[in-house]
């Protein structure tokens, strides 16, 4: 690589990254259409990919001490355990205020009368490894680097979006994800997902914290009946209750991504 491009890389480090995350998804998913890739191997393979796709760019513009860096929120998680409370029922209150919606306009209370479906050991394990490794890329660098440029309200949100064009291929093949989820509310989610996660990041400074917040939204997409198949466009109204309360916590809670924690006695 010449010196040239070195230079270019280091100056345009951020954009490069979201520029290329979705396309390299793309690659992957079009290798996995025409029976390239089996299945296993592209569920998990693809965030696998996405980082080291990350390691290999920071490397180049900042060496070992920035890959370092990349862990560094992973390392705090001495914070006020409101937050982690915070975390782990976010997500699954908007999804029960989404069945209660629904309960209510039906006039049905059988809504609100389901069985949480506890997935195996196995696959919560994915979802867990698949949120730290979205925590690492989406939150612990890139909403770090790019609310540095621009306003980290916006950064949040063009994350978010190219959060999303980094599963469209997925969603379009319908492989690795929830089935047949509808466009413009995932990218309403995904958005609304990397506001609350730099929330939680903006006071805490944990990345433990934030991969809670995100594990939690993957687990309530499963646990409770609002994904896509349950109807009445109960995934839509998820989506938007989502990122409409993320919102007001924007509002009243304005991002300070570069401040340093407060300590906890």
């Amino acid at each position: 690589m010449t010196t040239k491009m070195i230079n270019f890389l280091k100056k345009y480090e951020i954009w490069v990254f979201l520029t290329l995350a979705p396309l390299l998804n793309f690659v992957i998913t079009y290798a996995k259409s025409k029976g390239i890739i089996e299945f296993f191997p592209y569920t998990n393979g693809r965030f696998y990919a996405l980082f080291f796709l990350l390691v290999f760019i920071v490397k180049i513009t900042k060496g070992n001490e920035g890959i370092k860096n990349l862990f560094g929120p992973m390392a705090v998680w001495k914070i006020h355990p409101k937050w982690y409370l915070f975390s782990l029922l976010f997500a699954f209150t908007i999804g029960l205020i989404t069945l209660s919606i629904k309960a209510i306009y039906h006039n049905d209370i059988s809504f609100l009368q389901f069985q949480l479906y506890i997935p195996t050991l196995k696959f919560t394990l994915f979802l867990l490894s698949w949120a730290f490794l979205g925590e690492v890329v989406w939150i612990g660098y890139a909403v770090r680097v790019l609310s540095k440029k621009i306003n980290p309200f916006l950064a949040t949100q063009i994350i978010g979006f190219v959060w999303s064009l980094w599963w469209l291929p997925s969603v379009y093949i319908n492989v690795g994800v929830i089935e047949d989820l509808p466009v413009w509310p995932l990218f309403l989610n995904m958005m609304g997902a990397a506001g609350m996660c730099a929330i939680v990041y903006s006071k805490t400074k944990s990345g433990i914290c934030v991969l809670v917040i995100q594990s939690m939204l993957n687990m309530s997409l499963v646990l409770l009946p609002i994904s896509p198949d349950a109807g009445d466009y109960t995934y839509t109204i998820f989506a938007v209750l989502y990122f409409l309360i993320m919102l007001v916590f924007m509002y009243f809670m304005p991002l300070n991504i570069h401040s340093e924690p407060k300590k906890v006695s």
